[in-house]
């Protein structure tokens, strides 16, 4: 059973960055899909940034590629993401989430078995 822990959302102005951490507890796979998702209330959860354990590849979406960067410290099992120049459109409710990776990008919420508890990110122009 693996739990993700949550930590690092606030308030901060246009233009300022924050970042996000995800502690991942326990061990089910030996490769994980790791993910950041957002949603904002009455909008469908959206996948921002995607990575894999141990690999190198990663993606983002259009509207944060250049200003996030998603990483991940592999000896403390800890998935990070950097936001920087932050708009007002970027304020949601963030969440992590790590799901078995069989090689390719998990692109989907489906692919994803465990969710962080979400972190609030609130950003005012």
């Amino acid at each position: 059973q693996v739990q993700l822990v949550e930590s690092g959302g606030g308030s901060v102005q246009a233009g300022g960055s924050l970042r996000l951490s995800c502690a991942r507890l326990g061990h089910s796979y030996s490769r994980y899909c790791l993910a950041w998702f957002r949603q904002v209330p009455g909008k469908q959860r959206e996948g921002v940034a995607f990575a894999t354990t141990g690999g190198v590849t990663t993606y983002y979406v259009d509207s944060v590629k250049d200003r996030f960067t998603i990483s991940q410290d592999n000896a403390k099992n800890t998935l990070y993401l950097e936001m920087n120049s932050l708009k007002p459109e970027d304020t949601a409710m963030y969440y992590c989430a790590a799901g078995r990776s069989f090689g390719p990008l998990c692109l989907s919420p489906s692919e994803y078995d465990y969710w962080g508890q979400g972190t609030q990110v609130a950003v005012s122009s």
